[in-house]
């Protein structure tokens, strides 16, 4: 996610928050131990994360734009997350749990030999389906074994100039029921894109926030961070919770409900409509 859900570039940045790095890098046993060595060095920071359960978030520049990443433990074995996730299918619901990501199709070829898949994105919510521009992935399973599993996604173009969007995401086990997980997103920024950013932090999202805790405000409550970081630590949050809320529930219905559940533990960041609206959009996408 997303960066995304901008004006003009509320359109453009939809997809700035969506692509996760390292598309395209085959896996190899020395990645599955990097991650189980991330996690070593996260344990205490994970279990003392301020969003009250085992999430870290990180956002940073790149050479060419913009990368916001998650890691996170999370209540299910790799097993289970690798038979519901090693689909293209799966990403296209889950992806679809996004208020702003209004269809998602899956193709057998996307040209480059592997599946493909097509997103459909509005520059905000009560945007017309019509309004939508599309990023185009490659979906490539890296690995699936049973002490590792990595996926990644590469959409070669974007709105507004933006490219070379990276997504990838790996994981490992905990133990029996609990897994540790890593996502993270890039996409190349053009000077346009830049610009737009800027003027809409400048202005309609000036009061926007992320997680990161910068300090304290003159009332002595906690200033979460602003500008582009705080909009891709918003987004890799709205993402992480879509996975994981199809992993937990069994059917659309409940993970939709799930989805909107998680969001709105974090109002101040992540609250955009009501329960009702958000559900009614969601069952209008799914008749048309």
């Amino acid at each position: 996610m997303h960066a995304f859900h901008l004006q003009l570039l509320r359109g453009a940045a939809a997809a700035l928050t969506l692509g996760f790095a390292l598309g395209g890098v085959p896996a190899h046993a020395s990645d599955a131990d990097a991650l189980s060595a991330k996690l070593l060095d996260m344990r205490e920071q994970l279990a003392r994360s301020p969003l009250k359960r085992p999430v870290l978030l990180h956002a940073s520049d790149t050479p060419h734009g913009l990368q916001g990443e998650v890691y996170a433990i999370v209540d299910h074995p790799l097993a289970v997350m690798s038979a519901s996730l090693g689909k293209p299918q799966a990403w296209c619901e889950a992806l679809l749990l996004h208020i702003n990501n209004r269809a998602c199709s899956v193709t057998a070829d996307s040209g480059a030999g592997v599946p493909g898949i097509s997103l459909s994105v509005v520059r905000k919510y009560d945007r017309p389906i019509d309004s939508a521009f599309q990023l185009a992935f490659d979906f490539r399973v890296a690995q699936a074994a049973p002490q590792y599993m990595s996926l990644q996604l590469h959409a070669a173009q974007g709105p507004l100039g933006t490219g070379n969007y990276r997504i990838a995401f790996e994981a490992v086990p905990v133990d029996g029921a609990h897994s540790f997980l890593h996502f993270s997103y890039a996409y190349d920024e053009s000077a346009l894109t830049a610009a737009a950013m800027q003027a809409y932090l400048a202005t309609f999202g000036r009061s926007k926030v992320g997680f990161t805790v910068t300090g304290k405000t003159a009332d002595g409550e906690p200033d979460f961070i602003r500008g582009t970081h705080g909009l891709l630590e918003r987004n890799a949050m709205r993402y992480f919770l879509a996975v994981e809320a199809f992993l937990s529930a069994p059917d659309t219905s409940g993970r939709r409900n799930a989805w909107y559940s998680t969001t709105e533990r974090y109002p101040t960041q992540l609250h955009e409509v009501d329960r009702a609206t958000y559900l009614e959009l969601k069952t209008a996408d799914e008749r048309r």
